[in-house]
């Protein structure tokens, strides 16, 4: 944290103003920066420890009270794509904290400020900051906030892990296990750098297209457009 004008930046962008700023600063401070500065307090991983179990909580909850039907096996997946590193990592960058973050000068030469683990854990070190600064329904309520609707969280995370097999759960419902199938249109360029084209085809309607170094990269980048055209097509009978 460079001045206070950047930290009062950043609680702008969070929608919250801790009452202990000092809190704020901890969650922001990487263990290497107490190298250069031994005299700066502690450092975020206390409260990344209570943040991790304060997220755990919070996820939990809305997704047991906004999936009524969903097994518990269905909830727990649900929870891991919401609080995993990666998804974690984007919500950070999404707040702006890896603008913030205090390293050591050789942690931020060496690409500490775009470091995933480091973003994840202030991500859940900020939520511990905020649950000790207040409360546990005003930490409920900023991160759920910060979210935003879980089901389309939801659908962007699975579709990007797994677009084939999201595109396959959509269509099996209603149309069956072979309904899908993938075609290669055309392979080009020389044997050690071939560029595949790949169709997506729900019976007989191309419903996305791919391009890739391989076959399957192609194939999984015909599965997102058919995940995009099914989703600007929900009210066309033949896809019901």
């Amino acid at each position: 944290m460079k001045n206070p004008e950047e930290l009062a930046d950043l609680q702008a962008r969070l929608g919250y103003h801790f009452r202990t700023p000092a809190l704020l600063r901890e969650a922001l401070t990487h263990g290497s920066y107490l190298q250069d500065q031994p005299e700066a307090g502690a450092h975020n991983q206390r409260l990344e420890f209570l943040g991790d179990s304060v997220l755990q909580f919070i996820i939990t909850d809305a997704l047991f009270r906004e999936f009524t039907l969903e097994r518990e096996g269905v909830l727990s997946k649900r929870r891991a794509v919401l609080s995993k590193g990666d998804f974690l990592t984007q919500m950070a960058r999404d707040l702006g904290l890896n603008t913030c973050l205090r390293l050591s000068k050789s942690e931020d030469a060496t690409g500490g400020r775009t470091r995933a683990s480091t973003l994840e854990d202030a991500f859940e070190a900020l939520a511990g900051a905020i649950y000790l600064d207040s409360d546990l329904a005003t930490v409920q309520k900023l991160v759920l906030k910060w979210y935003g609707p879980l089901l389309d969280r939801l659908v962007l995370a699975e579709d990007a892990e797994n677009p084939k097999g999201r595109l396959q759960e959509l269509i099996q419902p209603v149309h069956g296990n072979v309904a899908l199938r993938y075609e290669v249109l055309t392979t080009t360029g020389p044997l050690h750098a071939r560029t595949f084209s790949v169709a997506v085809i729900l019976h007989d309607q191309t419903i996305g297209t791919g391009h890739g170094s391989s076959k399957k990269s192609a194939e999984e980048e015909a599965a997102r457009a058919g995940l995009g055209f099914l989703r600007t097509q929900t009210a066309s009978p033949e896809l019901k």
